[in-house]
């Protein structure tokens, strides 16, 4: 259903079952999937690619150009997954050269006041938290749940499975696992109830503590650490996707509490 009082270009594409409330407005190169809702004054630009069941509240702008002075009017996209929900007043921006897309995978949450700036990734069941800023190119995994306020430096990557404090002011990339919080931002344990409430064993959970003491509790730097973790410990996807994370950090790793910059 598209109310008389809402703008769809002529050239959108919209499946079947998507409902659009009065005052949005829709550009010509959006592709809308199946039974999605689209609310008032939200306004769709080109380049928009949105799933089928999703949710979008009121005030929410998806696919304008990016905040980027080096953007030249390239055609970049925004794509959303399925039954992803966003809410009011939130912003994604569409990609530059970089990736040429923003993505926002499936049955995540992206909550009010959001900022997803150009170029970044944002995994599947995610919780994005309410006036969370993203700057761009930055990296969210599966299942991680960022708290509300939290300011994310550009380029930092997120792990899948971590908890960052609401608050928090992120500058160093998060593995994966994880909890996150105090300022500056540390390492303050691994979110095991996060994993047990998605399946994991009391001895996977065991696992990942083992390799995160040796890593932020043993007292060695972090090159010997995930030498000690290579040699000691047994190969696992678990293991080996920290130990990958950590070698690709560009931006370094957040610290331990208490352990200087």
């Amino acid at each position: 259903m598209i109310q008389p009082l809402a703008y769809v270009h002529p050239n959108a594409r919209l499946a079947s079952g998507v409902t659009i409330d009065p005052f949005a407005v829709i550009h010509g190169d959006v592709e809308i999937g199946e039974g999605t809702w689209i609310g008032s004054n939200v306004t769709i630009f080109d380049g928009a690619r949105i799933g089928k069941n999703c949710r979008i509240f009121p005030g929410a702008v998806i696919s304008a150009i990016p905040q980027d002075l080096k953007f030249s009017g390239e055609k970049t996209t925004v794509e959303i997954g399925d039954n992803v929900t966003i809410r009011e007043c939130v912003t994604i921006n569409r990609g530059t050269t970089d990736k040429m897309t923003t993505q926002v995978d499936h049955d995540t949450l992206v909550m009010a006041y959001s900022h997803i700036a150009h170029d970044c990734m944002v995994g599947a069941h995610c919780i994005i938290a309410n006036a969370v800023n993203m700057a761009g190119h930055v990296g969210v995994g599966d299942h991680a749940v960022i708290g509300g306020m939290s300011a994310i430096h550009q380029f930092v990557q997120i792990g899948q499975h971590v908890m960052v404090s609401g608050g928090s002011l992120v500058r160093k990339d998060i593995p994966p696992f994880v909890k996150a919080g105090r300022e500056p931002l540390a390492y303050v344990g691994i979110n095991s109830i996060g994993l047990r409430r998605r399946g994991f064993s009391n001895e996977k959970i065991t696992e990942i503590q083992d390799i995160y003491r040796a890593l932020y509790v043993s007292g060695l730097n972090t090159a010997a650490a995930l030498q000690k973790i290579e040699a000691e410990m047994p190969a696992t996807s678990e293991r080996d996707e920290i130990i990958l994370f950590i070698q690709n950090a560009k931006r370094g790793i957040m610290r331990g509490y208490g352990k200087d910059e």
